[in-house]
């Protein structure tokens, strides 16, 4: 383009040269002279302005060329308030939230089995790149440190108190309790269990033993054992008041307090905890753990039927089906995507403005011009060309113009 734009203004000076020769041999010479001759002009203009965008014309420092260079960092601070005044303003990116839909175009998009599939099977690659990474000498080390630091920062007993203090807050360990009565209770139903105590019995009651009542008196007595037993299960279960349940409150009271306050308790507490973490046998411990961890995800995801991409592939599909289904999750999704946007667009905003300042003045800038004038090169050379012909018509019109007048 920069050659045919060159080309036509040389071959405006030779017309004008040619047309100026001949202009005494006829007057329409002097038209096609006037036409080339501005034809000239309006091409050199237009390349003294093409080129003082992106460089100095022939080298010279004439002021206000090389505008790009010289404004390069301007333009980036323009660059970075246009985008986030016109492309990130609030009302604008909510509107596109709006119409965009996410929760309905996810939930279609995982709906389908061959996208569900692809992506167990993209989460698995990623997996198994994450394994084989994890897979090293140093990574198990720094693990087996982790978790003596962890151990080392964690105070066992304060925290065991803590924990057993929420779980036994509002009475919840009654409900663990009742658990244990019904399996208790289950427990001795069983006819196998009856035995063994029967057993049991019957092996104290020597001195039955030799006239033969020794079984007897042993049924006898784990029916009553039974009995008492299942009586006081039953007592317990529908009394919540009952003194053995009180019992089983203030045993685990007053553990809890033990265990929070005790200094006695505590300092032993420690010391078992010290010498879990100076035991070796605990690096290799984890370290096995580790290793037999990262071994099995590896040969899982490594089959065909792997079974973690199978889980994932059916997890996601049922998601997408689930969310396609249920109208009022998908309006609640896209609700929590409309509150957020604004606190993200208001707290992103500026940071994204200033990363488009600092891109713009990182960049060097002869590299920048050239990048520009190769994208943009090529329509700029049709200003010269226009240019050239606008030119020339315009000067052919002043020179009618002017042998009209005269």
């Amino acid at each position: 383009m920069k050659r045919l734009a060159l080309g036509l203004l040389l071959t405006m000076a030779v017309v004008y040269a040619i047309a100026t020769t001949l202009e005494a041999r006829h007057a329409a010479w002097g038209y096609v002279a006037a036409f080339a001759e501005a034809g000239m002009v309006g091409a050199i203009a237009d390349w003294f302005a093409v080129v003082a965008l992106f460089r100095h014309p022939l080298g010279l420092p004439i002021p206000h060329t090389a505008i790009i260079p010289a404004n390069k960092d301007r333009i980036g601070v323009n660059l970075g308030q246009f985008i986030a005044t016109h492309f990130l303003a609030t009302e604008q990116v909510l509107a596109k939230v709006r119409e965009f839909d996410a929760a309905g175009r996810v939930a279609a998009w995982l709906s389908q089995p061959q996208n569900a599939a692809r992506v167990g099977e993209r989460l698995v690659d990623v997996g198994r790149w994450a394994v084989g990474a994890l897979d090293d000498e140093r990574v198990r080390a720094f693990v087996a440190d982790l978790a003596r630091r962890g151990l080392r920062q964690m105070e066992v007993t304060r925290l065991s108190g803590q924990v057993l203090e929420a779980m036994t807050h509002e009475r919840r360990h009654q409900e663990l309790l009742d658990g244990v009565l019904v399996q208790l209770a289950r427990l001795l139903g069983e006819d196998s269990v009856q035995d063994t105590i029967t057993e049991a019995i019957a092996r104290e009651v020597k001195a039955l033993k030799y006239v033969g009542l020794d079984q007897v008196a042993a049924r006898l007595a784990t029916r009553k054992v039974v009995v008492i037993v299942a009586k006081t299960i039953i007592d317990m279960a529908d009394d919540p008041a009952h003194r053995l349940r009180l019992r089983f409150d203030d045993m685990v009271d007053g553990f809890v307090t033990r265990l929070k306050d005790d200094a006695a308790l505590q300092q032993r507490g420690e010391r078992l905890k010290q010498e879990l973490i100076d035991n070796p046998a605990l690096g290799s411990y984890v370290n096995q753990l580790w290793g037999e961890l990262l071994a099995w995800l590896q040969a899982d995801m490594g089959q065909g039927d792997s079974s973690i991409r199978r889980t994932i592939t059916q997890a996601a599909q049922t998601l997408g089906e689930r969310l396609a289904g249920d109208a009022e999750i998908r309006g609640w999704i896209n609700g929590e995507l409309q509150a957020a946007a604004p606190r993200l667009i208001e707290r992103y905003r500026d940071d994204i403005r200033h990363y488009i300042v600092a891109r713009v003045q990182a960049w060097d800038a002869r590299e920048m011009t050239d990048e520009l004038e190769r994208h943009i090169g090529r329509d700029l050379q049709f200003i010269r060309i226009n240019g050239t012909l606008v030119g020339g018509l315009v000067g052919l019109l002043i020179h009618t113009a002017t042998h009209a007048w005269r």
